[in-house]
């Protein structure tokens, strides 16, 4: 009965392993997890130095005190994929499971519950009779997420018309609004002049 107890109690502590060989980079903790990085890899260790989240290649790696590496924020981090040639943006939790999957042109990391990323709203506009396919365009927005990845306010309500082709899609669309405040954010107009957007707690989501 000892021996068997005493299994128990041991497999708990052989879920994660401690870190001991050499690594290219570490950088500082953020809500409570550091990255780490091993080649082109990257991972994440507690406060303990247990390597929490597996060595993987997809974290998006944020400018941050003249470095790059990947942070959490909110018990959020960003994650990327590449369908048929193009980067979709979604996050991971601290448990390293995918809670928002990629799916946007371009995302920021959370900042108080909220993140704004390129939202793509596709839209059928007709028959092509000869091709037998719908005609299809696609239209992107900057809107506010919250943590769960709901959209909530349309930053740009008329959106950018955009080519879902590797080839007129080399790199991910520029996020240029600016969060001002909780609830504020500022947009830039075609007329280079910028709008303040103001974000309603109660309705934004």
């Amino acid at each position: 009965m000892k021996k068997l107890l005493v299994f128990w109690l041991i497999i708990p502590l052989l879920s994660f392993a401690q870190i001991t060989e050499e690594l290219d980079f570490v950088a500082p903790f953020n809500d409570g997890l550091a990255a780490v990085q091993k080649g082109d890899s990257w991972g994440f260790i507690n406060e303990s130095g247990t390597l929490v989240i597996p060595f993987r290649k997809d974290l998006v790696l944020t400018k941050s005190n003249k470095s790059k590496y990947p942070i959490f924020k909110n018990n959020r981090c960003l994650i990327s994929e590449t369908k048929n040639g193009i980067t979709y943006f979604g996050y991971i939790d601290s448990k390293g499971k995918t809670v928002i999957a990629p799916q946007f042109l371009n995302a920021t990391n959370f900042n108080n519950g909220k993140a704004v990323v390129l939202h793509i709203l596709k839209e059928n506009i007709g028959d092509n009779t000869i091709l037998g396919k719908k005609v299809v365009y696609y239209r992107y927005f900057e809107v506010v997420i919250d943590l769960n990845g709901s959209v909530g306010s349309y930053l740009n309500p008329k959106g950018i018309n955009i080519v879902l082709d590797k080839e007129y899609l080399k790199t991910p669309p520029e996020i240029t609004s600016k969060k001002i405040s909780d609830n504020i954010y500022a947009f830039p107009t075609e007329t280079k002049k910028w709008k303040l957007v103001f974000i309603n707690e109660e309705t934004a989501f």
